[in-house]
C-alpha cells in the first residue's frame, strides 16, 4: 500500500493545475504558494476510509463534509484528485489546502478516517505522511 501511495499521482485543478509527486520538487506549487501568500500546503481526501474502497455516493458526502469544514475554519483550496497511474482504483476527490500546517493537516487527515497526506513545505517538495 504505501508503494501505491508513493506512486499516486496528485492532480491539482483550477486555474493554475499542477501534478504532485510524492519526493519531488514542483515549480507549479511553488508558484501556488507565491500566489496565495503561504509556505506550505497539503493534498487530503476523505474518500475511501483507511483505504477501503467505499460507493461514490458515500465518498461524495465525504468529501463535501470535508469542504464544508474547511470552509467552515475559513481555510482556501483547490479540487484535486490522487490517481495511481495503474487504473485500477478509482481517483479519489482531494483538496488541496493552502497555508495548512503539518499538524493540522494530519489532524484533519485522522479526523476523516485516512492512512496518509500529502503534505508541502516552503521548498514545495510533496511528503508523504503516515497518520498510522
Amino acid at each position: 500500500m504505501l508503494r501505491a501511495y508513493e506512486e499516486t499521482h496528485y492532480r491539482v485543478l483550477g486555474d493554475t493545475p499542477a501534478t504532485l509527486h510524492i519526493g519531488i520538487a514542483n515549480p507549479a506549487l511553488a508558484e501556488l504558494h507565491r500566489a496565495y501568500a503561504v509556505d506550505c500546503s497539503a493534498f487530503v481526501t476523505a474518500a475511501n476510509p483507511f483505504s477501503t474502497l467505499t460507493d461514490a455516493d458515500a465518498n461524495t458526502r465525504r468529501q463535501a463534509a470535508l469542504a464544508d469544514e474547511l470552509l467552515g475554519e475559513g481555510l482556501r483550496f483547490i479540487e484535486g484528485i490522487g490517481e495511481h497511474p495503474s487504473g485500477q482504483w478509482p481517483g479519489e476527490p482531494s483538496f488541496l489546502i493552502l497555508g495548512l500546517p503539518l499538524d493540522v493537516a494530519k489532524q484533519l487527515g485522522a479526523r476523516h478516517a485516512q492512512n496518509a497526506i500529502v503534505w508541502c513545505g516552503a521548498n514545495a517538495v510533496p511528503q508523504l505522511i503516515l497518520l498510522r
